[in-house]
């Protein structure tokens, strides 16, 4: 374990040191991001086991191109870019998605409405989990991180129909997952 007054190294002198290859440095780092760029990974991962390997690829990468950094926006946020990409870049090559056509999209669209608002975080995390790889990948990736189906399908290399269809057959089953979720603790909170 890092000592804790090396958690207050400045993230420039931390940056500079990595640079350099200071292997104090690089483990002062990995512990003061750890934590959260696995959480990110959890995300993406089908296990913990792929979410660890998904980390160990990221601070590799990290470590590789830490001269990049331009200190433009926060450095926080580019470890987190790369971790989110790290896990993007595993997921095709695992190759999870299969075009939909726009009758079945049609099909899926509005058939459930959202019911999540009754879950706590920790809940929703644990249903995304349980979805496959490329539902929960295009999940992540628009409700998540952001992006727009366009974005998606070019960084997946699908269509943005796919993708579209992708999220919301997602939702409708994140949706059957909450119902059955909050109708097994309400039972539950009967007896």
């Amino acid at each position: 374990m890092i000592p804790e007054r090396n958690q207050n190294i400045p993230e420039s002198d931390l940056i500079e040191g990595c640079i350099e290859g200071n292997r104090r440095m690089q483990e002062i780092l990995y512990s003061r991001f750890a934590p959260k760029m696995y959480a990110v990974c959890l995300r993406y991962a089908s296990n913990a086991a792929e979410a660890e390997d998904i980390l160990q690829e990221g601070f590799i990468k990290i470590f590789k191109k830490m001269d990049t950094f331009r200190s433009e926006g926060s450095f926080e946020g580019w470890v987190r870019r790369i971790f989110v990409n790290t896990a993007i870049e595993h997921f095709r090559r695992r190759k999870y998605l299969m075009p939909v056509t726009e009758k079945e999209e049609n099909t899926i669209e509005g058939k459930y409405t959202s019911v999540l608002d009754e879950l706590a975080e920790k809940d929703i995390l644990e249903l995304v989990q349980e979805l496959s790889p490329g539902y929960r990948t295009v999940f992540n990736m628009y409700v998540v991180e952001g992006y727009t189906h366009k974005e998606i399908g070019d960084i997946l290399g699908i269509s943005e129909g796919t993708s579209k269809s992708q999220l919301s057959r997602a939702k409708v089953i994140l949706q059957d997952k909450v119902r059955t979720f909050i109708d097994k603790h309400r039972g539950a909170k009967t007896k």
